[in-house]
């Protein structure tokens, strides 16, 4: 599922989330999927412009922090959104898993440039 994860942070603190307020937006949509029987929600996000490099300050772990404090269960967060990281994680996952991919605009394809 293609969420908007885009969320304030701190300035002086990146890895706060100032307002969660987009994280529970999706919530229903996740909770929906995980209660109609789905083996795994896979989520991807983008969160700043890192111009196609990976930038701390941009990563979505902190975001998995929360989202997982919010949904009450388990969040895996995948330290990438393509190649054999997220292709092994998505493979044969436990059911009823959610999967948070790393920041799809670490990739300059998703850039729109």
């Amino acid at each position: 599922i293609r969420v908007d994860f885009f969320v304030p942070q701190d300035k002086a603190d990146p890895s706060k989330i100032t307002n969660t307020a987009r994280i529970e937006g999706a919530l229903q949509s996740i909770r929906y999927c995980l209660e109609s029987g789905a083996k795994v929600v896979v989520l991807c996000s983008h969160l700043g412009r890192p111009d196609g490099m990976r930038k701390p300050e941009c990563s979505l772990a902190p975001v998995a922090a929360a989202l997982e404090k919010l949904l009450a269960r388990p969040v895996s967060f995948i330290g990438d959104c393509v190649g054999p990281e997220a292709e092994a994680a998505c493979a044969d996952p436990p059911q009823g898993s959610v999967l948070l991919l790393e920041n799809l605009r670490y990739h300059v394809e998703e850039e729109g440039k």
